[in-house]
């Protein structure tokens, strides 16, 4: 048992009665909220939240601790029709997420129903052995005679578990998923410290904050040819530290849009970034960000090994 597992089970053992925990693959089409979702159960950002679809490209672990259960969320990729080599890939990463986990949890957006590549994920599900909920997000948007039709439609197509409906954004019955999966999760010791909220590396999430940010501010300029990596991270004696990271974009015209004019767009991403990054870490951020033109770096072997996914042949 390595050093991490001596301490988990450490504080396991201090709570009272058997403990649970398991791995819960988050899957869905893009834009269901699974990341907001995710943030919202751990009760900390684990997970980007921008505008738009595809923002999760890799595997995200949000860790919480309810009741006596250690869950361990893991926040895929939407599942759509891929188009190119990174599509591919995350979409190959999320199911290849949920083949993983003890329980698959599928987030349908209910203003969207069923339709286009919903459809297309529950067939894909029916091959998947592990057990499943149903969980409707957007629930304050949509009348429940319809909700009830759709929940009805989706457990026609598939044998889940349990059926919930909620609302990532206020937390409407988020507590109520919380119980049954504490609840269902296998006995066992806890994988990670109680007090450990992600096994994202800080330097990930670090881009991955960054690439929120980029997001938030051009989700309508800039396309998905966008990736960001953390080059530098220096702890340094006043006990600040000094981050500098790479907004990697395809062309010149890219460039241009991601600084702005004199510098302002990459002046306000990086005030946003400094501003979360420094509430994360608690300590001062002197964060440097660079925008390099890199032609086709989605066919780039390392930049995927920097997202944790698996290069498509």
């Amino acid at each position: 048992m390595t050093q991490e597992e001596d301490i988990a089970a450490e504080a396991a053992e201090e709570t009272h009665g058997p403990t649970h925990s398991g791995f819960v693959a988050l899957i869905g089409p893009t834009n269901a909220g699974k990341s907001t979702l995710v943030n919202r159960l751990v009760g900390a950002k684990v997970s980007i939240v921008s505008h738009k679809v595809q923002t999760t490209r890799a595997i995200v672990r949000g860790i919480a601790i309810h009741d006596n259960a250690q869950i361990v969320f893991m926040d895929t990729p939407g599942i759509f029709k891929p188009r190119r080599r990174l599509d591919r890939a995350m979409v190959t990463s999320a199911w290849g997420g949920a083949k993983d986990a003890d329980l698959i949890m599928l987030l349908i957006d209910s203003e969207r129903g069923l339709r286009g590549d919903a459809e297309a994920i529950l067939e894909g599900l029916k091959e998947v052995q592990q057990p499943k909920i149903l969980v409707l997000n957007k629930i304050d948007r949509v009348n429940r005679e319809d909700l009830l039709a759709l929940a009805a439609s989706a457990n026609e197509k598939i044998a889940f578990e349990r059926t919930f409906m909620i609302s990532a954004e206020n937390g409407s019955g988020c507590d109520d998923v919380m119980d049954y999966l504490a609840a269902t999760l296998p006995e066992g010791p806890w994988y990670y410290p109680e007090d450990q909220i992600s096994d994202l590396p800080m330097r990930q999430l670090a881009a991955e904050i960054t690439r929120e940010k980029l997001f938030l501010r051009l989700h309508q300029e800039l396309p998905y040819s966008s990736h960001v990596e953390t080059e530098k991270w220096e702890e340094r004696k006043d006990g600040s530290v000094r981050i500098e990271q790479v907004i990697y974009v395809e062309r010149d015209s890219q460039k241009k849009i991601a600084l702005g004019k004199g510098g302002e767009t990459i002046k306000a991403i990086s005030t946003a970034s400094r501003k979360e990054l420094s509430e994360i870490l608690e300590q001062q951020v002197h964060l440097f960000l660079f925008v390099k033109v890199r032609e086709n770096w989605g066919d780039d072997p390392e930049r995927f090994r920097e997202m944790g996914l698996d290069f498509p042949k």
